[in-house]
């Protein structure tokens, strides 16, 4: 009987102990008040920080790369040498011309307003018109492989199409949420309602163009034999196909005025007008460029066409000009009132 009246005592001694912390932190928590000012500091800090966040330089940050990583690095920037016409081995001669995917794809594809590639991989897969379908981000390269490179594809095992994958990857590590649609797609611009002009456009090329890309616009070629252009052609052999999306004139201009002319352009704060972009735009396309053959199965389902496709064939009766030269908002009123979509390239 003592032992238990030992261990009742002891047990209210803790039941004692116990309810009297608890008081303590009722009492505190009722009193406490945080530290406003430090909280407003490291908020404060956070928005800084995701305002100063930049793009990875790939030049810069080389040495340091993942093995792997290099490797899509050296395939995207010096493309011809590496899966193209100037590739050491048949078998790796992927692409037909000898662009690089940078010529493009600006700051090894880590520059706003250029089809950037920072967080790309989170926007895949992705429905694609031209394909009718969802569509993996190995799909989209082969896309470009295809067109933009007048090329073949990559298996999708390859250790190519996985070099770049990992490229893209690392490029959009730690890119904070408020920055990923700065680094998607193109600026849209204002579709002036009017037929493109090219004398308007050869007027731009020539005073902003001409420099770089060539009064033929075959551009320049670097001085090291495979490293393919300083400066890319905008048409003629070598130059993209016309099945490419640069071969659209609202995609073309989009680019064109985010961009150009090279380092003097960003997405915020343009050189030329949407209308200068537009009708130069419309130049650059008027010349003749490789063929894509098959485009006529582009687009199963051919509403979802872009007004500004220049090939057939269209669910409409504008004619294969006004389709590739404008003016655009009638095709695009017309899809409006026929079938309720809404286009804007």
């Amino acid at each position: 009987m003592n032992e238990l009246r030992v261990l009742a005592k002891q047990l209210f001694k803790l039941f004692i102990i116990v309810f009297v912390l608890i008081g303590l932190v009722f009492i505190w928590l009722l009193t406490y008040k945080p530290n406003s000012k430090n909280e407003i500091l490291d908020k404060t800090e956070i928005i800084v920080s995701i305002e100063n966040w930049k793009a990875k330089d790939a030049i810069l940050e080389l040495t340091n790369m993942p093995r792997r990583v290099k490797s899509g690095y050296y395939l995207i920037s010096e493309t011809s040498a590496y899966m193209g016409p100037y590739a050491v081995r048949p078998e790796d001669r992927y692409s037909g011309n000898n662009l690089a995917c940078s010529n493009c794809h600006l700051q090894k594809g880590a520059q706003a307003g250029s089809g950037s590639w920072v967080g790309i991989l989170e926007r895949f897969p992705q429905f694609g018109g031209r394909a009718n379908k969802m569509g993996t981000i190995e799909d989209r390269i082969n896309g470009c492989m295809e067109r933009s490179m007048n090329g073949k594809i990559l298996p999708v095992d390859s250790e190519q199409m996985k070099s770049i994958i990992a490229y893209m990857e690392w490029l959009g590590e730690d890119i904070p949420e408020s920055k990923k649609a700065e680094f998607k797609g193109y600026p849209k611009i204002k579709i002036p309602d009017e037929k493109v002009d090219l004398v308007k456009g050869k007027q731009v090329y020539s005073k902003e163009c001409v420099i770089c890309h060539g009064e033929n616009g075959a551009g320049v070629l670097n001085t090291e034999v495979g490293k393919g252009y300083t400066y890319p052609p905008l048409w003629g052999p070598d130059s993209f196909n016309d099945g490419a999306g640069m071969n659209r004139v609202i995609t073309a201009a989009e680019f064109i005025k985010s961009n150009m002319p090279y380092l003097q352009a960003t997405w915020d704060n343009p050189k030329l007008t949407d209308e200068e972009a537009y009708h130069v735009a419309g130049y650059i396309n008027s010349f003749s460029r490789p063929h894509k053959f098959n485009t006529e199965n582009d687009y199963p389902d051919k509403k979802l066409k872009p007004v500004s496709t220049p090939y057939g064939p269209w669910v409409d009766d504008f004619s294969p000009e006004q389709h590739k030269y404008g003016p655009f908002p009638p095709i695009m009123e017309f899809y409006k009132k026929k079938y309720g979509i809404t286009k804007t390239k």
